[in-house]
């Protein structure tokens, strides 16, 4: 029989039955969880210029406000809920004193747009330049203590936020010990590495940041370093667009290009991604717009959530949002592709039980059991889901051993309007004996193609979208007498 927590066992509905929450903000829901769309990634005219006095050029720069991002945070969440974002994180990043600014006008406009917007959960965070490296999202806990510790960590660790400018900021080693830092607090943050790859100069050929230099942080706050974009922003960028027309292709990658959209790290079958993944290491994928500057006024972005969404399984209320993030309950999407997707373990004598992305599944020696996979399409076509429905999806599997990664596709199932009954796709798959220690993660397209092909500059995005889920890990239980159990995150 399957051995799994109760509190699991409503987990296996697509969508809740309760009503949201009047003020998600502040406000618990305690009813089931629900797949609530979101975009950590997103910039307003917090993210600003800086300018120098040239009669003064020691004197700290003065911020000029949308100099990188013109959108106020009343605009980016205006068009979140247009496109029916569930949850936001307003992202800005910084320059010489920007923690001061941050604290100073960013906190308070964003409280006022949290009033207005009771529901949309709106995360206070940062773009941190990260010491050594590049960008990562922080996602600050609601909570009395937030904009306190978001202008203690800019403060006390932003790479750009000294002045005059102190290359000791800019390190490694001082990467390691902000996240310790982080990892201190009564409240520590969510940290996402984001567009890992644009820095790589080939496949492989690493830039600022590598695989190891994420395994480093995981090990250094193993709670507050959770992740990275599987897909970067700037879905929209094209040639045409006047948006840095140097790196024309998706995601503005001008040294190694996207493919199917998706950072190289995540779409490489056996890549970085499963690398980790195949030690066990519970580092998850999401995906943002990194909204500067709409393609419609000569940007290189989409709007937040009208083309890329991180999907979390969660409650309605901030905190269990944020969990989401942290344990890995998310899949993600281009395209709108899927809205909703739900697991559930068939043991042989019928028994059936919901698994949620991130747990692990221990089997008996020789349990047969049988993985229900349940994926909701969208109901009506939007602006962000113009071309083809989902073609075909990959249940991918690789070993949890050390060494390189044996990671596959196997068991394709490509799709029909049959199999689409009611918005929704069930397939079945047998899961393989647990002699060794494995995991599932999924994908799909709307193309045909088997693996993800390199993005070209000027291609439409609309006609290449992905959806990838994050892993379950499937082990043996020896136990006398064991069968199947789940352990939640």
């Amino acid at each position: 029989m399957l051995r799994i927590s109760a509190l699991l066992c409503a987990a296996f509905l697509l969508t809740a039955a309760s009503p949201p929450s009047p003020s998600p903000q502040a406000s618990p829901d305690l009813g089931a969880r629900e797949w609530l769309a979101g975009d950590h990634h997103v910039h307003s005219e917090f993210s600003a210029g800086w300018q120098t006095d040239p009669g003064h050029p020691r004197s700290l720069p003065k911020p000029v406000l949308g100099g990188d991002s013109r959108h106020t945070i009343r605009r980016n969440a205006e068009m979140a809920r247009r496109f029916d974002l569930d949850w936001m994180v307003s992202t800005d990043h910084g320059g010489p004193g920007h923690s001061a600014l941050q604290y100073r006008l960013g906190w308070p406009a964003l409280e006022d747009v949290r009033k207005d917007f009771p529901e949309l959960m709106l995360f206070y965070g940062l773009e941190f330049d990260t010491p050594g490296g590049e960008h990562a999202s922080l996602v600050m806990p609601m909570g009395p203590d937030e904009r306190e510790d978001l202008r203690r960590i800019e403060a006390g660790f932003a790479e750009r936020d000294a002045w005059p400018t102190d290359a000791a900021r800019d390190t490694k080693p001082k990467m390691l010990e902000a996240l310790r830092f982080m990892a201190g607090l009564n409240r520590p943050p969510v940290l996402l590495a984001n567009h890992p790859s644009r820095t790589a100069t080939g496949k492989g050929t690493w830039g600022l940041h590598d695989p190891q230099e994420f395994r480093a942080w995981m090990e250094a706050a193993p709670k507050v370093a959770v992740g990275m974009e599987g897909a970067p922003g700037h879905q929209a960028a094209h040639p045409a667009s006047g948006a840095d027309k140097a790196h024309g292709s998706r995601g503005l990658y001008g040294g190694y290009p996207t493919m199917g959209g998706f950072d190289q790290m995540t779409a490489t079958l056996g890549g970085a991604w499963d690398a980790m993944l195949a030690e066990g290491r519970h580092w998850w994928i999401t995906i943002g717009s990194d909204s500067h500057g709409h393609y419609s006024e000569g940007g290189a972005d989409f709007w937040p959530g009208e083309y890329a969404r991180t999907w979390v399984h969660a409650r309605r209320n901030a905190a269990d949002l944020l969990d989401g993030l942290r344990n890995g309950r998310m899949f993600v999407t281009t395209g709108n592709l899927v809205t909703g997707l739900s697991l559930a373990l068939s043991h042989r004598d019928g028994a059936r039980e919901a698994v949620e992305l991130g747990d692990t599944v221990s089997l008996a020696p020789g349990e047969r059991a049988t993985m229900t996979i349940r994926l909701r399409l969208p109901g009506r076509a939007g602006s962000a889901a113009r071309r083809g429905s989902l073609h075909h999806v990959d249940v991918i599997l690789g070993s949890v051993r050390a060494g390189v990664p044996d990671s596959h596709v196997a068991k394709r199932f490509v799709l029909s309007e049959k199999q689409v009954n009611k918005g929704e796709v069930v397939v079945d798959f047998p899961l393989p004996p647990a002699s060794t220690p494995y995991y599932i993660r999924l994908r799909g397209t709307n193309t045909g193609e088997g693996e993800p092909a390199l993005d070209t500059e000027g291609e439409d995005p609309d006609a290449d979208r992905w959806f990838y889920s994050n892993p379950v890990w499937i082990t043996q239980d020896s136990s006398p007498g064991a069968g199947p159990a789940i352990v939640p995150r």
